[in-house]
């Protein structure tokens, strides 16, 4: 570069005990000082044109920039509180961060990776596999329709269009009414037309492609207006009573994979509040039963099923013991008893200062009249 050879120039000229008067300084050498001083990604202050940029644009700029090294250039006779000295102090300051990030580096290094007690070494292969798409593993398109994947059939049992032509993909219809997402069926249309015509479509969020402008592009291509047609039964070969939306669509499989997902278990660790199995794979947790499989089993009627799930199986510590020993003597009756999350929420109303008893049934009675004593007893306090 030219302006790394007047640098050189520069550093010639200017040698220590040679400047007499600080004003013999140009403003060209001081510009020049700032703008090489910085790395390309930097910012560059350049005061006296007034402008901050980066040195890859002050090079696009036609205004060239290259490394140096301000400690070269003689500021004896330059005030304390200088704007030159001030550059060479921050010049200073930045070096002795290089210079204390290099060694940290090097330690880091040489120390390596922290090893448990007793360890001298570790290694660590990475092996990376392909795995096929399989039943169970999670796919997601642009608008937030993500799903597993329920069946994976031939080519020939998919439905196909008019033409012969198979779908590759077949997604439930009764994920977009409830979502409200309507962005995919306005992608397949759209989609569909380009593919036809040949044009690649550019759509952003707030400023994409409006209904009639699809309905337009679906025109030219020659398809139906409501991006809907006749597909065919794959099994059969005769048409769907319906009309479906066909078209193309972006879709990608997701990192989460059935293989890794997987899980089962038979016994394994409690918590020690709640007395519930764990949650999670790497726990070697249980299975979460939760509401709405709560209301599957209400809705089938299996009350002693559901009863099972929610005490024996879960946090009912003396029903567990109970179950245990009629299995082993082969018993089959099941004595739930109380579950422990019920004890924990009573003890956390104990703790906002409200006194919750559990009244079986058949004591209702006994309970009234302890409670018709204690009003006896507060009212004659009052």
């Amino acid at each position: 570069y030219q302006d790394r050879e007047d640098v050189w120039i520069i550093n010639r000229e200017y040698k220590p005990g040679k400047i007499k008067n600080k004003n013999e300084l140009p403003k060209a050498l001081l510009r020049k000082m700032i703008l090489y001083s910085s790395n390309p990604d930097d910012i560059v202050c350049d005061f006296f044109l007034g402008s901050f940029s980066t040195a890859k644009v002050s090079i696009c700029l036609g205004r060239r920039a290259c490394g140096f090294e301000l400690s070269k250039i003689a500021f004896d006779d330059f005030e304390e509180d200088s704007e030159e000295r001030e550059i060479v102090r921050f010049y200073n300051d930045k070096i002795a961060e290089l210079v204390e990030e290099e060694v940290h580096e090097i330690e880091r290094v040489k120390r390596g990776d922290e090893l448990p007690a007793g360890v001298l070494k570790r290694v660590i292969v990475y092996v990376a596999t392909k795995r096929k798409l399989s039943e169970g593993d999670k796919m997601a398109g642009r608008h937030g329709n993500k799903g597993v994947i329920s069946r994976i059939l031939p080519e020939e049992d998919m439905p196909f269009l008019a033409d012969g032509t198979a779908v590759d993909i077949v997604l439930n219809p009764l994920g977009v009414p409830s979502r409200m997402n309507v962005g995919q069926l306005l992608e397949t249309h759209l989609g569909w037309t380009a593919e036809v015509l040949g044009f690649h479509a550019i759509t952003p969020v707030f400023n994409g492609a409006s209904e009639d402008e699809i309905v337009a592009c679906l025109k030219e291509a020659g398809l139906p207006e409501t991006g809907k047609t006749t597909v065919y039964d794959g099994y059969t070969g005769l048409p769907f009573d319906q009309k479906v939306t066909v078209g193309i669509i972006y879709m990608i499989k997701l990192n989460h994979l059935v293989d890794e997902k997987i899980h089962a278990r038979s016994i394994g660790p409690y918590s020690l509040v709640t007395q519930q199995p764990l949650g999670g794979k790497a726990h070697f947790g249980g299975q979460r039963f939760g509401e709405m499989e709560v209301w599957a089993l209400e809705a089938y009627g299996a009350a002693y099923t559901l009863q099972e799930m929610l005490t024996v199986k879960s946090d009912d510590v003396l029903g567990r013991s109970r179950m245990y020993e009629a299995i082993v003597k082969g018993h089959q009756k099941l004595t739930p008893g109380t579950p422990e999350s019920f004890n924990v929420l009573v003890k956390e109303l104990q703790g906002l200062c409200l006194d919750i008893k559990m009244v079986k049934a058949g004591s209702e009675q006994g309970f009234l009249e302890s409670v018709e004593k204690l009003k006896g007893k507060k009212a004659k306090n009052d």
